[in-house]
C-alpha cells in the first residue's frame, strides 16, 4: 500500500515557499532566523519551575488558565461599553496556532482572503489549508498599504490579515492609516486579523497603534498576540487572540480540537513574564535599536542594495537591483557564509529583495553584513 496525501496537501506543497530551517552549518552565520537571541527573563524560567515542582502538571482549561486570560483582558484597549473578560482570551500554541483557528474557523472553501504583500507567508499556507483563495494585494513604493488596491481587492472578500509592525517589511501601520482602513471596510463584512506579535519593537518617530483602538476596526478586529518576541520566549509557544465574540468562541473549538489545552506550568510562566518590568523588555528594545542602527549604516550607500529603515521588528528587507531570483541570491549568499531569506518566500512583490534579521548577537550581525555587501560587490564588478 502507498499512502497517498490529500489533494489539499499536495496544494500547500505547490504553492508554499516557505523553507524547512535548520541552524547554520559551521563558520556561518544566521541573518534569517526571526528568533530573539536574548535568554528568556530568570523570574519566567523560575515560575515554570515553582509550577512544576507545586503539582501544577495536569490538564489547564482548554481556553487558558483563567487567572492568565484575565490578566490578559485587563492589557486590553480600553473603550466605553466594551469591557473586556477573560472569556474574549483564547491562549494558543504560539500565535501560529491562534492564526491557525481563526483560519479555520472563519474561513470555507472559496472565501477570499486578503493578504498585503510582501506578508509573512503562514497566512497564506493556512488559507490554503482551509481551502480559500488567497488573494495578494502588493503595497505601495514606501511598503504601506496601496488603500485603492485594497478596496478593489476587498470587494466581496472574507477576511483581512496583516502583521503590525510588519513581518518581513519592518513597516508600523500607523493610527491615520489604519483609521482609512476602517473607513474603507465600512458596511462590509469582512474579518480583520491583525497580527500585532512585534508590538513592543517600534523604533523612534513611530508608535505602535493596535488595531483594537480604531473605533472602526474594533468590532471587525480579532488581534493575535504571542509571548516569542516581546519577552524571549519562542520556545515556550504562547500565544492568544481576541476580538468579536462569535469568531472567538468559533476559535476556541479549532484550537481545543487540534491542540488541546496548553501546558501548565508554561502558562504560570507567562503569569510571571507579564509582571515583568517594563525596563525587562526597553533593554532588548534598546538592543535592537542599535543593531537596526547597524544594519543601515553598514548598508548605506552599497551600490545596487536598497533599504527601507525598518520602524518595528527586527527585520531589514532589502531590495536588490540584480536580475537574479531571491532563491539564487539566498542560496549564494549561504555559500558565502551568511543565512538569509527569499524576498519571494513572502509573496510575488517579494521577489528582488531578501530579508535579514537583527535580532542576533552584534558580532554575527556585522559578520553577515560584510559578507552579503562582498557578495553584491563581486556580482557587481563581473
Amino acid at each position: 500500500m502507498t499512502a497517498v496525501p490529500a489533494a489539499r496537501i499536495e496544494e500547500l506543497r505547490r504553492l508554499s515557499r516557505r523553507p524547512a530551517l535548520a541552524p547554520a552549518p559551521p563558520g556561518a552565520v544566521s541573518l534569517a532566523m526571526g528568533e530573539p537571541d536574548f535568554p528568556t527573563p530568570a523570574p519566567v524560567i523560575e515560575a515554570a519551575e515553582a509550577a512544576l515542582r507545586a503539582g501544577k502538571t495536569h490538564y489547564a482549561d482548554q481556553k487558558g488558565l483563567p487567572e492568565l486570560r484575565g490578566a490578559l483582558a485587563s492589557r486590553l484597549p480600553a473603550h466605553p461599553g466594551r469591557a473586556w473578560t477573560a472569556d474574549d482570551v483564547v491562549v494558543t500554541h504560539g500565535a501560529t496556532a491562534a492564526l491557525a483557528a481563526i483560519v479555520f474557523a472563519m474561513v470555507g472553501p472559496g472565501d477570499r482572503v486578503v493578504i498585503p504583500e510582501p506578508a509573512y507567508s503562514l497566512y497564506a499556507d493556512l488559507v490554503v489549508l482551509a481551502g480559500g483563495t488567497v488573494v495578494p494585494v502588493p503595497l505601495g513604493p514606501d511598503l504601506h498599504w496601496d488603500l485603492d488596491a485594497l478596496a478593489a481587492a476587498l470587494l466581496g472578500a472574507t477576511m483581512l490579515i496583516f502583521s503590525n509592525p510588519s513581518n518581513p517589511t519592518g513597516v508600523v501601520h500607523g493610527r491615520k492609516e489604519l483609521e482609512a482602513l476602517g473607513e474603507l471596510l465600512d458596511g462590509s463584512p469582512v474579518l480583520v486579523v491583525s497580527d500585532e506579535a512585534y508590538h513592543r519593537l517600534v523604533y523612534p518617530g513611530h508608535e505602535a497603534i493596535s488595531a483594537l483602538e480604531i473605533p472602526s476596526l474594533l468590532d471587525r478586529t480579532v488581534y493575535v498576540q504571542t509571548f516569542s518576541k516581546t519577552y524571549a520566549m519562542t520556545g515556550w509557544r504562547v500565544g492568544y487572540l481576541t476580538g468579536p465574540r462569535a469568531a472567538v468562541d468559533a476559535a476556541a473549538h479549532v484550537h481545543r480540537t487540534l491542540h488541546g489545552s496548553l501546558n501548565t506550568a508554561v502558562q504560570h510562566a507567562a503569569l510571571a513574564a507579564l509582571d515583568l518590568p517594563d525596563a525587562v523588555v526597553d533593554a532588548m528594545v534598546g538592543r535592537y535599536r542599535q543593531r537596526r542602527e547597524l544594519v543601515m549604516s553598514l548598508l548605506s550607500g552599497v551600490h545596487g542594495l536598497h533599504l527601507t529603515p525598518p520602524e518595528g521588528a527586527f527585520y531589514g528587507f532589502i531590495r536588490y537591483d540584480a536580475d537574479v531570483p531571491s532563491e539564487t541570491v539566498a542560496r549564494r549568499l549561504a555559500e558565502r557564509g551568511v543565512m538569509v531569506r527569499a524576498g519571494a518566500e513572502y509573496g510575488p512583490s517579494g521577489e528582488g529583495h531578501i530579508r535579514i534579521s537583527f535580532a542576533t548577537a552584534d558580532d554575527d550581525l556585522r559578520t553577515g553584513l560584510e559578507r552579503l555587501v562582498a557578495h553584491f560587490d563581486t556580482t557587481r564588478r563581473r
